[in-house]
């Protein structure tokens, strides 16, 4: 019997800062401003001094930038 992987069973990887900046092409503090004005994924606290964005976050939010031509 072959085993299958239940994906919704997996955790979701998390994202630093540095990931984000570089999968998005934005610098550190556009992630910021548009987390702040609402235009970007929030991201979680993972630690007292410590956050992190979600993968499918980000990846649902580069599928909605038009693509560059």
């Amino acid at each position: 019997m072959k085993a299958t992987v239940n994906q919704s069973s997996a955790p979701e990887r998390l994202l630093r800062i540095r990931e984000v900046v570089d999968r998005t092409g934005r610098s550190r503090s556009m992630v910021y401003d548009d987390v702040k004005a609402g235009r970007f994924p929030a991201p979680i606290r993972i630690g007292l001094r410590a956050i992190a964005w979600r993968q499918g976050d980000i990846d649902r939010w580069i599928e909605t930038r038009p693509s560059a031509r």
